[in-house]
């Protein structure tokens, strides 16, 4: 079986809010990574690329068997996406945090 993902607009913002903090901290390291932000982000959308197949293997995230939360390793920590089986064909992602973030948005 194979389901249909997408992002929410939310979701969306999410990625682009990560992805300039850690821009703009590397920018601001002396010797900082510039390219440590395009592998985070890399590597955030090919774990949600996992919800393709195998959204049911994450953990739930509330009273709903259909809200879910992706952990998704990266560096000494990672993230977090938030998403939601819609139905047999579709996975929507919600919102997307740093492993360290208290909340979604």
């Amino acid at each position: 079986m194979s389901f249909k993902v997408r992002l929410t607009r939310e979701a969306e913002a999410d990625l682009e809010r990560l992805f300039e903090f850690l821009l703009e901290r590397e920018l601001a390291r002396d010797g900082g990574d510039l390219e440590l932000a395009t592998e985070a982000l890399a590597a955030i959308r090919a774990g949600i690329n996992t919800l393709r197949t195998s959204p049911f293997t994450c953990r739930k995230a509330g009273s709903s068997p259909f809200l879910r939360e992706l952990i998704i390793p990266f560096g000494r920590s990672g993230y977090v996406a938030l998403f939601e089986v819609l139905d047999a064909s579709t996975v929507v992602v919600g919102a997307v945090r740093h492993q360290l973030e208290d909340d979604y948005h």
